[in-house]
């Protein structure tokens, strides 16, 4: 018996073998990789990376760890690729598999998570992950889009939202800024952390030689920004998943005598419910996060104000996880499982 397929004839049985091989690729484990700092250098009680592999693992994804040193290219994007498990519980507790040096176009998923700095070594790497992107791989955050997307001027794209600012090298703009503000923050473009944060108010004795510092004598330029007196209640950390926001944000409290709520800065986290301005915050950015393919992003808001864009690397799922009993990469996940069907 022969039946129609595509404009020729063909055996009933031809149909029913792509059929089954059809379901077959449906059923097949998603192929799942994050490209991060080595395991050992992170702490698994609060890593986000680690929480995306649990929960890609608990699916039964194939969860892979790549070495960022290990990108490169020969005829295609290649990388040193290793199945990793993770055993959160124990004291091993991750084990990786032998390396295998794989075409990046054979995963189906590949988080980019290798923490800053963002140096040439990082612009590098985002190159080599474009050309899988462009073999069809869902590349997270887009590679382009992390170039493009620096996390504190990112922000200027929504003036609406940001305090006062200040971007300058040159010395004279710097005072004036300063002059008009009374009390001002000053940041360097590429900063984590709380790094080379700066509190300094009019009439500072050192304000001349600590912009002299951050500007390498007025030819770099850096960020500066009306000090906000609420940063006292904490910086919040509100996470992203595809332009939605997680409804709860992480206040960063500075530690006594800090004005930098920065937990690698000894600031302490608390949980808090978004307001009605944080929600109008999200809603400014978010299609401008959606059409640049940055679909897990951390915003920095102080008290009515949005500081900074995180979209390299950010933190904070499992705190909130823990506080609010959330499962934030279950959210995300199921965001990309949907985007690669």
């Amino acid at each position: 018996m022969l039946a129609v397929f595509g404009n020729y004839l063909q055996p009933d049985y031809v149909l029913i073998s792509n059929i089954h091989f059809a379901e077959q690729i449906k059923t097949m484990p998603i192929k799942f990789a994050v490209v991060m700092d080595p395991p050992e250098q992170l702490k698994p009680i609060k890593d986000s990376s680690l929480a995306m592999l649990e929960q890609a693992q608990a699916r039964g994804w194939q969860t892979y760890y790549i070495n960022p040193h290990s990108l490169a290219y020969k005829g295609t994007a290649t990388a040193h690729v290793q199945p990793i498990k993770l055993q959160l519980n124990q004291q091993d507790w991750f084990s990786l598999g032998n390396a295998e040096q794989l075409e990046l176009s054979t995963l189906d998923i590949i988080i980019m998570r290798k923490d800053p700095p963002f140096n040439m070594e990082y612009i590098y790497a985002t190159y080599l992950l474009e050309l899988a992107e462009q073999q069809g791989v869902l590349v997270v955050n887009r590679p382009q889009s992390l170039r493009d997307a620096n996390e504190k001027l990112f922000t200027l794209q929504f003036p609406q939202c940001c305090a006062p600012t200040l971007v300058a090298a040159d010395m004279a703009q710097l005072r004036q800024f300063q002059a008009e503000q009374q009390d001002i923050i000053v940041k360097p473009l590429d900063g984590m952390g709380g790094a080379s944060i700066f509190r300094l108010k009019q009439g500072d004795p050192n304000s001349a030689v600590i912009f002299e510092t951050m500007t390498q004598h007025g030819r770099i330029p850096i960020i500066a920004q009306r000090f906000l007196p609420e940063i006292s209640a904490g910086d919040k950390r509100i996470l992203l998943i595809d332009g939605k926001a997680i409804p709860y944000a992480l206040a960063r409290v500075p530690a006594k005598g800090e004005t930098r709520g920065n937990l690698a800065a000894g600031g302490s986290g608390v949980g808090a419910e978004l307001t009605d301005r944080d929600h109008w915050i999200c809603e400014q950015i978010a299609s401008k996060l959606c059409n640049m393919g940055l679909i897990f992003v951390g915003i920095d808001v102080i008290g009515d104000y949005l500081t900074e864009i995180n979209v390299t690397s950010p933190t904070c799922i499992r705190e909130l996880d823990k506080i609010y009993n959330l499962n934030i990469s279950k959210t995300l996940l199921d965001v990309l499982e949907e985007k690669i069907k």
